[in-house]
């Protein structure tokens, strides 16, 4: 554990450190497009915070490459080369976007190609498990077709939710957290090898969106861009797929005892296909449906971008800037979070209640948009402004108006309004 949270930290600093800087070359470079109609911020903000991202991946897989157990990863796997060369070139595809644009079929074929890379260097599937059935084996060209769509469905539900600050980064962040804690279970507590090299990814991808998250936090000072979600995505369907089909259920067998009952309630995740990773960002994943499902209806591209993606209509219901990425957040912590609990307790029920309770609880803020709590007096000094209950705004009085004098009503009378007298000038004139 403390190798991956020394690595998870180093990507964490790296990339924070890397962001500032980064800022100031996207300005000085133009990487700064103008507001567009579906945008919600307000003034022109940087873009190419992918570039400190992909910094913080370096840094970090050069730190673990310096690890006793880390280290032996690099010799005896493929899975990092591969996941550092897709990345790679999804990154500098995204770079390319963020600064010049690229067509939306220039950019899928470019994320087919960093998928199929990763597939020829070894990252694929190589089986599913099904419950009660034997693994089943797919073909190599099954696994080539499952592991590059996973990958590109992966990479656009992370880039369609780009669009409030700090969402993408803090959605990503919670997914791989959940899938930190599945996968580290299965490497220490069941001794399974090949799950290690997800248990390192996700702890790349904690390191990278800790590391960002606070310059990109509602105001946003930076944003991302395709170049660091395009990455975010792809990282997280590599955690999933290096994982998936390389399992045994046989060794979790073992574990539990020989009981097929207890190791299929501790596989649950996986025995379904990709389950957990689809799981785990079912919220990007449903708005990327939605939006398809919406364009297409539409008669427009499923390309096309709008302004009808579920964090705009949580700003439209009324709910501030802040509060719709809480709500984001929320939600993708709730299902993630419960997938990975469904497969460590025995107590099935008291999760199911558990989850609908939070559900309630979500429902209710859903729906009170207006509602702004606020810290009591005594620590309003400690607290952001937006918690603090406003000061009574004071009435000033308006000065009493002296009475005219006599005299002063006198003259008054006889000088009368500017109106009148510039009557009485026309009718002098003849106007």
């Amino acid at each position: 554990m403390r190798e991956y949270l020394l690595v998870l930290f180093t990507t964490a600093a790296v990339t924070y450190l890397l962001t500032g800087p980064v800022r100031k070359f996207a300005i000085a470079a133009g990487a700064m497009p103008p507001v567009r109609a579906r945008d919600v911020h307000r003034e022109p903000t940087p873009r190419l915070g992918g570039i400190a991202m992909f910094g913080g991946l370096c840094a970090g897989l050069l730190v673990a490459s310096q690890l006793d157990h880390l280290g032996r990863m690099f010799v005896q796997s493929a899975d990092v080369k591969a996941l550092l060369s897709g990345a790679g070139i999804m990154w500098v595809l995204g770079v390319l976007d963020d600064k010049w644009g690229v067509d939306a079929l220039v950019k899928l074929g470019g994320q087919m190609i960093a998928a199929g890379v990763m597939v020829w260097q070894g990252v694929t599937v190589i089986s599913i498990p099904v419950p009660g059935f034997e693994t089943v084996t797919v073909t190599p060209t099954q696994g080539m077709i499952i592991s590059v769509t996973l990958v590109v469905v992966m990479v656009n539900a992370v880039n369609f939710i780009d669009g409030l600050d700090g969402l993408a980064a803090g959605m990503v962040c919670i997914a791989a957290m959940a899938f930190f804690l599945y996968s580290y279970r299965l490497w220490y507590g069941y001794g399974i090898a090949d799950a290690a090299p997800a248990v390192l990814f996700s702890a790349l991808l904690i390191g990278m969106c800790l590391g960002f998250l606070p310059h990109n936090l509602h105001p946003a000072r930076i944003f991302m861009g395709d170049s660091g979600s395009m990455m975010l995505g792809l990282m997280l369907a590599v955690s999933a797929i290096s994982i998936t089909g390389r399992v045994d259920p046989d060794l979790i067998t073992a574990q539990t005892g020989g009981s097929q009952t207890a190791a299929i309630h501790v596989l649950v995740p996986i025995y379904i296909p990709l389950l957990l990773p689809l799981t785990v960002i079912a919220l990007p994943l449903a708005d990327l449906l939605l939006a398809v499902v919406r364009r297409t209806w539409a008669g427009k591209s499923p390309f096309a971008a709008d302004k009808q993606h579920l964090h705009h209509r949580l700003l439209e219901v009324g709910h501030s800037h802040s509060r719709a990425v809480l709500i984001m957040y929320f939600w993708a912590a709730l299902i993630a979070f419960g997938t990975v609990a469904v497969s460590i307790t025995n107590t099935a029920r008291a999760v199911v209640l558990a989850f609908v309770g939070l559900c309630l609880v979500g429902i209710v803020v859903l729906l009170m948009p207006r509602f702004r709590p606020h810290a009591p007096r005594a620590v309003q000094a400690f607290v952001p402004p937006r918690y603090r209950k406003p000061a009574e705004p004071v009435q000033e009085q308006a000065p009493a108006m002296a009475e005219l004098s006599a005299e002063d009503k006198e003259l008054l009378g006889r000088l009368g309004t500017g109106a009148h007298a510039v009557g009485s000038h026309r009718a002098e004139h003849g106007s």
